[in-house]
């Protein structure tokens, strides 16, 4: 079993889950400066030309970062990053979705539209970058003000996928110089996983 990975919040939020797991596996660096991610054999185990892919001992392919993040709580059960029970789990899926959709899609768009990395693969909008740019203050006070209850993480007391989520967003912010709240940095939530995140 191996995991392809490089540069990013996809790769990191599957390296933390490890890290946080104690999972150590084969990692191949996918280069995507080197345009390593176009190469046909790299193509060959994922048409998208994305990372991370997890390739398993029989060949099986998984993509996508929480896909393969579910793969790895299947397999390696404890600690348990996706909830213990059926309202825990829930309530792991809402927040981590909620941290996707609401944050990091936000904060995506304005790297999507605004970095030249990303100039080949959609038509950027400018002036759209900067609108969200402009939006994520509110999206990060938004998550600190659900934070305030007191509970330390975001699905509640224990520490989930939807923290690494989080923490991987707010690295992100950092490195495209978008602002976050000092309150919502000091949260657990973000910490723990921006702890790591500073280390990939």
């Amino acid at each position: 079993m191996k995991l392809y990975q490089g540069m990013g919040p996809n790769s990191y939020r599957v390296r933390i889950f490890m890290a946080e797991k104690g999972i150590s596996l084969p990692m191949v660096d996918v280069d995507f400066a080197k345009g390593e991610h176009k190469a046909p054999e790299f193509l060959a185990v994922n048409s998208l030309g994305q990372i991370p892919v997890l390739e398993l001992d029989d060949g099986t392919v998984i993509t996508e970062s929480v896909a393969i993040c579910r793969y790895l709580e299947e397999t390696t059960r404890e600690p348990q990053l996706f909830g213990h029970d059926a309202v825990s789990r829930a309530k792991v899926e809402m927040w981590n979705r909620r941290a996707e959709l609401v944050i990091l899609g936000t904060v995506g768009n304005v790297a999507l539209h605004s970095d030249a990395f990303f100039a080949e693969r959609l038509t950027q909008f400018p002036a759209f970058a900067e609108t969200e740019r402009a939006a994520v203050p509110q999206k990060w006070g938004w998550l600190d003000d659900e934070l305030s209850d007191g509970r330390p993480f975001l699905a509640g007391d224990e520490f989930s996928i939807a923290d690494i989520t989080a923490g991987v967003t707010a690295w992100l912010c950092e490195v495209f110089g978008m602002e976050i709240p000092a309150s919502a940095k000091k949260r657990p939530a973000l910490a723990r996983a921006g702890a790591f995140a500073a280390e990939f």
